[in-house]
């Protein structure tokens, strides 16, 4: 298939061809076309040239969504349950009455059957916006096959999952395959690929380059069909940061605690220094990280960075860190706003006087942040909501770069994102250190960790271990899962 859109070849002859049954990774650099490829093969897009085909059977004219539903299903990465509505109401959506009135009570009936076949534990009258972000993924899921799709296409689902809830996730992939269901899996995680699907589809630069069984494609060969060149995980540049005592304390806690999160966290970050954070999801390292930036305000404790309490986020910001958040979609930018906006968001106050932000200043600000972090964009007018997702993160910690902070906080940097930008991301925190920062890198990556002085583990709201640089991946999986603590 082939789609252009104006000047941009978003797909350049490019195919991919899935058997039945199967589970099918698709994967390449943010750009190579994958959501094109989405796009056209769930009936939102037509392609110029090309064509999709069911089971062998042309696939249904673009106006006929039912058509469509009923043929392919994808769980985005970005959910479309709908938070107001109930489980039973998401599920059949559209779907709830035939004519007359809605009964509820056969519909809450309906839909708990639904779940129940399925293996989703979640209770059909709860609200969705009650729900964690699996169980959303398992009833987007569970919605697809009610509809009568056998292939569904699965867009980054583990990116804000932690280590069980990807085995959970894993194994219902795996008896859904045992029932017949197609699917083609999208990640920018690797070993995911390796772990959960039999084929995989290399897309660079929008062309297809390589369809191989998973067990005979090695991983250097992989990584180099993305990139195009041979390579691996992110190596550190920087040798051992400075220990306790040998540099400034640019952010401090002192007996942290927080109901329902953490409790009697104490921390010392030093120039120079970066500290990881590693732990399940319910181990309390997000809720401590948004402690550190003034997002809550601890039941007990302090947090100072250079030596200045940290009440809230503008004081934060104040005193000289950056923050990179969670969920970039929702808390890192805003997407109708320009790159040089969203950029320079937290120093429009430096970029002019009386209140007004001179754009010579704020153009010149972010072009020097675009070309710090790579940024592949038209020039610092465009939207965020054009970019890839490897680019939106990084116009996300050029803002938490831009007024060049003593300390940042960064949580799950490289979530969702390509091979490139990891290394521009992981690469930029980094630098900060060089220049004298002291990082927080919070991430569920281990990969991203392997740049720490220290990693703290967290379990069940507290720091179990400390970990020196060199650790090897059983040590630390063994510690956020409790064995040694």
């Amino acid at each position: 298939m082939t789609k252009r859109f104006g000047p941009t070849t978003a797909l350049d002859d490019a195919g991919i061809a899935i058997a039945d049954g199967e589970t099918h990774a698709l994967v390449g650099r943010n750009g190579a076309g994958k959501s094109t490829l989405v796009s056209i093969l769930t009936g939102l897009q037509r392609p110029d040239e090309g064509e999709v085909r069911f089971s062998g059977l042309a696939a249904p004219a673009l106006a006929d969504r039912d058509a469509w539903r009923r043929q392919v299903a994808c769980v985005y990465q970005r959910s479309t349950i709908i938070p107001a509505l109930t489980v039973a109401e998401n599920l059949f959506l559209n779907r709830q009455a035939g004519r007359g009135p809605i009964r509820w009570g056969p519909l809450r009936k309906r839909a708990a059957d639904l779940l129940e076949r399925y293996g989703v534990a979640v209770d059909a009258r709860a609200l969705a916006g009650d729900l964690t972000v699996e169980q959303r993924q398992l009833v987007e899921i569970a919605r697809a096959l009610s509809m009568g799709a056998r292939f569904i296409i699965l867009d980054e689902p583990t990116a804000q999952l932690d280590g069980p809830a990807i085995q959970r996730l894993f194994e219902r992939m795996r008896a859904l395959r045992a029932e017949g269901v197609t699917m083609m899996y999208i990640s920018h995680h690797l070993e995911e690929v390796y772990e959960i699907c039999q084929s995989v589809t290399v897309f660079r630069d929008a062309r297809h380059v390589v369809t191989a069984p998973v067990a005979e494609l090695p991983h250097d060969a992989l990584v180099a069909a993305m990139t195009g060149e041979a390579g691996g995980v992110y190596r550190s540049r920087r040798g051992a940061g400075p220990g306790g005592g040998t540099a400034r304390v640019v952010l401090a806690a002192r007996e942290l605690s927080l109901a329902g999160k953490y409790r009697d966290i104490s921390l010392s970050v030093h120039s120079g220094e970066i500290v990881g954070f590693a732990g399940s999801g319910s181990s309390g390292k997000i809720g401590l990280a948004e402690t550190l930036v003034g997002l809550h305000r601890p039941d007990t404790g302090t947090v100072t960075v250079n030596d200045t309490p940290v009440r809230d986020v503008p004081s934060a910001l104040g005193a000289g860190l950056g923050f990179v958040p969670q969920d970039r979609h929702r808390e890192g930018f805003v997407p109708l706003l320009s790159i040089a906006e969203n950029a320079t968001m937290t120093i429009a106050h430096k970029l002019g006087r009386h209140g007004i932000v001179a754009p010579s200043r704020q153009r010149a600000r972010a072009v020097r942040l675009i070309g710090d972090l790579d940024i592949k964009t038209e020039g610092p007018h465009q939207p965020v909501a054009d970019l890839s997702g490897g680019n939106a993160q990084k116009v996300v910690m050029a803002r938490a770069l831009a007024d060049d902070p003593s300390a940042l906080v960064v949580i799950n940097p490289t979530a969702g994102v390509d091979v490139k930008a990891k290394q521009a991301l992981l690469g930029a925190v980094e630098e900060a250190a060089e220049r004298g920062a002291g990082a927080v890198l919070v991430s569920d990556e281990l990969d991203d960790l392997r740049i720490c002085d220290r990693v703290l583990v967290m379990f069940h709201g507290r720091i179990v271990k400390e970990v020196p640089r060199g650790w090897s991946d059983h040590q630390l999986v063994a510690a956020m899962e409790g064995v040694d603590a």
